[in-house]
C-alpha cells in the first residue's frame, strides 16, 4: 500500500502542476504517513542527503558557469566557430553547433549555452535568411552536448546518485564523456548540413584563411583553457575534482574580469543571483530525492521493475533499450538534475546486472537527460531557445526529426558500443 501512496501521489501532484521538488517532497511526507513512521524520517533523510563534502563542486561549478555566460566569452567561441565552417552550405549552422560544443565545455550547462550562443546566434541566422525552426533546433540540441562536458555539475550530481551501488569516481565520469560529446557534435552537424542542403541555403563567403582562424582562436583561447586546466590538474593530482570547481571560478573570473575585461560589476551581481537560485534549486532537490530515495529502497522498486523488465525479455539489449525509452519518458516530465537523483538507483542495478559498466550508464543517463531537456512538456531548453527564436514549440518539433535522430544515433552508439565511452577511462585510468 505504502509503495502505491508513493507513486500514485507523486504522479498526480506532477499532472496537477507542482513543481517537482515539492511534488516529492509531498509523496515523501504522504507515504511515511501511511506507513505510520515518524513524520522527522523524511527531514532527516533531505539533510543528511545534503551534508556531502562533494556537494560543494555543484556550487562552484553553476557560478562559473554564469561568470562565463555574462562574461563575454560567448562572442569570442562564435566569432572562432564562424571562421572555421562559416564558409560551407549551411555554415551559420554548424558555426552554432561548434560554438555550442565548445561554450558547453566551458559552461557545463545547455540551459547557460543556448542563453549565451542562441541569443548571438538565432538572431543572426534569421538576418541572413534561415528559417527559425531551423536556427532553434540547431541551437538547442547542439546546446545538450554541454550535460556531458568536464565542466557539468550534472555528472557531480549522478556520482552521488550512485552511491550504495557501485563506485563511480567523477575522473571516469568526466574522460567517459568526452568522445560521446565528440560523437554528438559530429551527429549534429551532420544534422545541420543535411537539413541546409536539403532546404538550399546559401554559402556565406569564402574560408578567411587559417590566418583569421589562430586569431579568433587565440582571442577564444582563454575562456577554453577551463577545460584543460580541469583535466590537467586531476590527472595530474594538483587537486581534486571537488577541487577543480572552485579553480574553474577562479579562472572564469580572472579571464573575464582582467583578461577580456568584459566583467561589469551588474553582470557580475546577475551571475551571483542566477548561480544562488540553481544552487539552491538543485540543493533541495538532492535532499528531497534522498528521501525519496529512501523509500524506493524500503520497498524494493528497483528489485520489482528489474524482475518486471526480466519478464518481458532476458537479452540485454532489450533491457537496455527498454531503460532508455523509460528514461527518456521520464526525462520529458522531470528536470534533469530529478531524473538523475530519482532514475539512477532503480535503472542502474539493473544495467550492471546484464554487463553494462555503471561509468557507461552514466553517459547513457546523462544523454537520456539532456534529450529530455528539449522535449516538451519540461524542455527548458526548448522553451529557452523558441523565445529567443520569436517561434512556438509546435512550429518547432514540425522540424525536429533530423535532429532528433542524430542525437538518437549517438545514444544508440553509446549504450550498444562501450567502447565510445570506456575507452577513454581505461586508457588513462589504469
Amino acid at each position: 500500500m505504502e509503495l502505491t501512496v508513493l507513486a500514485l501521489s507523486f504522479t498526480l501532484l506532477l499532472i496537477i502542476g507542482v513543481p517537482v521538488a515539492f511534488s516529492i517532497g509531498l509523496a515523501s511526507v504522504a507515504t511515511i504517513l501511511a506507513a505510520g513512521l515518524p513524520v522527522a524520517v523524511v527531514f532527516q533523510k533531505m539533510v543528511g542527503g545534503m551534508q556531502i563534502f562533494s556537494f560543494l563542486a555543484i556550487p562552484f561549478f553553476v557560478f562559473a558557469g554564469e561568470l562565463m555566460l555574462y562574461g563575454g566569452i560567448a562572442e569570442r567561441i562564435v566569432r572562432f566557430a564562424n571562421s572555421l565552417v562559416g564558409h560551407v552550405r549551411g555554415g551559420l549552422g554548424m558555426s552554432n553547433v561548434i560554438g555550442c560544443t565548445l561554450f558547453g565545455g566551458v559552461a557545463g550547462s545547455p540551459l547557460a549555452d543556448v542563453s549565451a550562443i542562441g541569443s548571438v546566434m538565432i538572431p543572426l541566422m534569421k538576418k541572413e535568411g534561415y528559417d527559425a525552426d531551423y536556427a532553434v533546433n540547431v541551437t538547442t540540441h547542439a546546446a545538450l552536448v554541454g550535460a556531458i562536458m568536464p565542466t557539468s555539475h550534472n555528472m557531480i550530481i549522478f556520482t552521488l546518485a550512485t552511491s550504495g551501488i557501485a563506485s563511480v569516481s567523477v575522473l571516469s565520469l568526466i574522460l567517459a564523456g568526452l568522445v560521446p560529446a565528440i560523437l554528438l557534435t559530429l551527429c549534429n552537424l551532420g544534422a545541420a548540413y543535411y537539413v541546409a542542403v536539403k532546404r538550399g541555403y546559401p554559402t556565406r563567403g569564402a574560408f578567411p584563411g587559417w590566418g583569421e582562424v589562430m586569431r579568433a582562436f587565440g582571442a577564444s583561447l582563454p575562456g577554453l583553457l577551463v577545460v584543460v586546466i580541469i583535466l590537467v590538474g586531476i590527472l595530474s593530482g594538483a587537486f581534486t575534482a571537488t577541487e577543480s570547481a572552485s579553480i574553474a571560478v577562479a579562472w572564469a573570473l580572472f579571464i573575464t574580469a582582467v583578461v577580456y575585461r568584459t566583467m561589469s560589476w551588474k553582470n557580475f551581481m546577475t551571475a551571483c543571483a542566477k548561480a544562488c537560485k540553481t544552487t539552491g534549486v538543485v540543493l533541495l532537490l538532492i535532499g528531497i530525492s534522498n528521501a525519496f530515495g529512501y523509500f524506493m529502497a524500503l520497498y524494493e522498486v528497483p528489485q520489482l521493475t528489474g524482475e518486471l523488465m526480466k519478464s518481458i525479455s532476458s537479452e540485454p539489449w532489450v533491457i537496455f533499450f527498454m531503460i532508455n525509452v523509460l528514461l527518456f519518458i521520464l526525462g520529458t516530465f522531470l528536470d534533469m538534475a530529478a531524473t538523475i537523483l530519482i532514475c539512477t538507483p532503480i535503472f542502474m542495478p539493473i544495467a550492471m546486472q546484464f554487463g553494462m559498466d555503471p561509468v557507461q550508464f552514466g553517459i547513457v543517463m546523462l544523454i537520456n537527460c539532456a534529450l529530455g531537456l528539449n522535449t516538451p512538456p519540461v524542455g527548458s531548453v526548448q522553451f529557452v531557445g523558441c523565445a529567443i527564436g520569436g517561434i512556438s514549440v509546435g512550429q518547432v518539433m514540425r522540424s525536429i526529426l533530423p535532429f532528433y535522430s542524430a542525437l538518437g544515433i549517438c545514444l544508440l552508439l553509446v549504450t550498444y558500443v562501450p567502447a565510445f565511452s570506456m575507452w577513454l577511462p581505461n586508457l588513462i585510468t589504469k
